[in-house]
């Protein structure tokens, strides 16, 4: 007798076992949720102490908690019934998010609390948990790399008379100009710089010199930041 199961009797097989996932016991369901808990206050606690932006978002970090969780109960729930799986595919299609995220992180976080939503699903904690640890180390040697770089945006309003003091200043440090406007004798000059030692002094030297209207230092990581 031929035990060997082909693709159709699989299909069959899972279409037949519709109520396979009444069956899932309460203590999995508590272990997943627990391990699942874990992770999600762990990117949690990541995203609080790297965020970098202008306003931090206390309802959009506490979603990336219940995504993990709601997650991983989606995935226990059709891991082992394939109409349900199909059912739950189709259903999730109508949804539409509105929420446009501007920043890469948000969107890589998002992600990551997906990830390990589906793998705490599946069962897999080892990759949920060691998973997250990784790449939570990661990302705190990126943050603490980039903060180190101590990158500014230097914002200078100033009159003709004033241009050549303000580029000798500048050409004692290391800058690129991003932007440059000129309206009515008044130029806006728009540099990126990098500041040792947080020493804002040449701010000062810059403000004080005669035609120079107003200079502003700015945190900058690609974007204006605060």
């Amino acid at each position: 007798m031929d035990k060997s199961l082909n693709f159709q009797d699989i299909l069959k097989k899972g279409f037949s076992n519709l109520d396979t996932f009444q069956k899932i016991p309460t203590s999995e369901v508590m272990i997943c949720l627990v391990f699942t808990l874990i992770a999600g206050l762990f990117i949690f606690f990541i995203y609080k102490y790297t965020f970098k932006g202008v306003v931090y978002s206390y309802a959009y970090n506490v979603s990336l908690l219940m995504m993990c969780m709601l997650t991983s109960l989606i995935v226990l729930t059709i891991s082992s019934n394939v109409a349900l799986s199909l059912g739950m595919v189709g259903a999730l299609s109508i949804v539409r998010f509105r929420t446009a995220l501007k920043d890469p992180m948000d969107i890589m976080f998002m992600f990551w609390a997906i990830t390990v939503g589906i793998a705490s699903g599946a069962k897999v904690y080892s990759v949920s948990i060691f998973g997250s640890l990784f790449v939570g180390l990661i990302i705190l040697i990126m943050t603490n790399y980039k903060i180190k770089s101590r990158t500014y945006m230097l914002i200078i309003h100033f009159e003709e008379e004033a241009k050549d003091n303000v580029k000798i200043i500048l050409e004692g440090m290391k800058y690129v100009t991003k932007g440059k406007t000129v309206a009515k004798g008044i130029t806006e000059l728009s540099v990126e710089v990098k500041v040792k030692s947080n020493n804002s002094s040449f701010v000062n030297e810059i403000s004080q010199i005669p035609g120079v209207m107003d200079a502003s230092l700015i945190s900058y990581n690609g974007d204006y930041a605060e």
